[in-house]
């Protein structure tokens, strides 16, 4: 699954609109038209077919997933001592997916696996715990791209019904 394919598959479970993209992007610190959004959100076959302007980096899904938080919980004052803007981090995008998601929509452990349940995967609390540590941690595990691709069926199912 290609970082364009998350953003799609995301913004479709969420119901965002364009104007809504570029917001998001904005917050995340990515200037983007709604030109470029469209480029984005078009469907490739393979990710070979996309072309340079329209491939969505790690950094720029991770930037929109920090503008999504911002944009459904509001910008939060940094503490002192703390960076004005969160540090990129280089972690496997499906399992940053997941735990900006959460975040930002303020989900439980149990509200995600009722949200993988609706997409018809069983995942248990502690795979899920697995899924959502930090890379490195001893327990840490990546998550797959049908686990992703679940989540976010899952949550169109939630949202849209």
């Amino acid at each position: 699954m290609t970082n364009n394919d998350i953003l799609i598959r995301l913004r479709y479970a969420l119901d965002i609109r364009n104007t809504e993209m570029v917001e998001i992007f904005k917050l995340g610190g990515v200037e983007v038209t709604q030109e470029q959004v469209l480029n984005i959100l078009t469907k490739y076959d393979e990710e070979a077919d996309i072309p340079e302007e329209a491939a969505c980096s790690n950094s720029m899904v991770e930037s929109f997933l920090n503008g999504l938080i911002m944009f459904k919980r509001g910008k939060q004052e940094p503490k002192p001592g703390q960076p004005e803007t969160p540090a990129l981090t280089h972690e496997h995008v499906n399992n940053l997916l997941l735990k900006k998601v959460k975040i930002a929509l303020s989900l439980t452990s149990d509200d995600m696996m009722d949200t993988f349940e609706a997409a018809g995967v069983k995942i248990a609390k502690g795979e899920l715990s697995a899924i959502l540590r930090k890379e490195g941690h001893s327990n840490y595990r990546q998550c797959g791209d049908k686990f992703a691709r679940n989540f976010l069926k899952g949550l169109a199912v939630k949202y849209r019904g």
